[in-house]
């Protein structure tokens, strides 16, 4: 399965696929394993890569991931279906806020649209188990969170650093849900339900 995986990581490196860091990948997958998550709902599939990740380390896991691009979905079905992982990996070509679940999930994972997460959350926070989690990537949007909006030259990144700034004003200030800030790869925002 590493070539796999190999495949992926240069596939999305040719064609600048946004996949997860190393670091945030690997603390993703160990705290599946400490929190014994067997069901996530992942918002972004990509090419399948965190999908094809946490199914292959955590032989237990389920996961329904969703895409809206077309061609990044079709390269995510054929990627899931070489690493024979379609009964436990299931992908959704659908815009994720317009795609209605019935199914909970003890952990679900945003990473897809940043502008987008405080509506993501909103969206599926019925789907989240009674003690379940949001872990969400990116929080640190390449270093740009950080940095003073003048300094940054393009209009639509600082429109997602302020959406971004917001999210994270959003998790702090809600009552329901402690949320810790993990300061490895682009940033990880752990939201356990209070």
């Amino acid at each position: 399965m590493e070539n796999i995986i190999q495949e992926m990581e240069q596939y999305a490196k040719t064609y600048h696929v946004p996949i997860i860091e190393k670091e945030s990948l690997d603390y993703l997958l160990t705290f599946l394993k400490e929190n014994q998550i067997k069901k996530v709902l992942e918002v972004g599939t990509a090419i399948g890569y965190s999908a094809i990740q946490m199914a292959l380390n955590l032989p237990d896991l389920k996961i329904t991931s969703i895409e809206r691009d077309i061609d990044r979905y079709q390269e995510a079905v054929e990627n899931v279906r070489k690493a024979k992982l379609e009964s436990r990996i299931t992908l959704l070509y659908q815009d994720a806020l317009d795609c209605t679940l019935e199914d909970t999930f003890d952990l679900i994972f945003l990473d897809a649209a940043k502008a987008q997460n405080i509506n993501f959350f909103n969206h599926f926070e019925k789907n989240l188990s009674s003690k379940g989690y949001f872990i969400t990537d990116n929080i640190f949007f390449h270093g740009m969170v950080e940095k003073d909006e003048s300094e940054i030259e393009s209009r639509n990144v600082r429109g997602i650093v302020r959406k971004t700034k917001a999210y994270l004003a959003f998790l702090e200030e809600n009552k329901n849900y402690h949320t810790e800030i993990i300061k490895i790869g682009d940033g990880l925002a752990i939201s356990e339900r209070t």
